[in-house]
């Protein structure tokens, strides 16, 4: 299983892995704000400002500090199971 890292050691599995998004928009907002409300948001980010949204198909959000080409160069890159000061 190849896993994803989205900030701070967090990682998720990279097979359930739907989209990565920018939380800039209306509508991933709403989508935010009714997973919050569900029950569904993991929140990464230790408190920093979300730079990422992703969406499992789990239905899950999990909000990422890292921006959306970051989580997705780690996904292609062969050490994204890594730590981030891993060189």
């Amino acid at each position: 299983m190849k896993l994803v890292n989205v900030g701070f050691g967090n990682m998720v599995a990279a097979a359930r892995l739907i989209a990565i998004v920018s939380p800039d928009s209306a509508p991933v907002r709403r989508l935010v704000q009714d997973a919050r409300e569900a029950g569904r948001v993991i929140d990464a980010t230790y408190g920093r400002r979300t730079r990422a949204v992703v969406i499992m198909d789990s239905d899950h959000v999990i909000l990422s500090p890292l921006q959306p080409e970051t989580v997705a160069g780690r996904m292609d890159s062969r050490d994204s199971g890594e730590g981030e000061d891993a060189e």
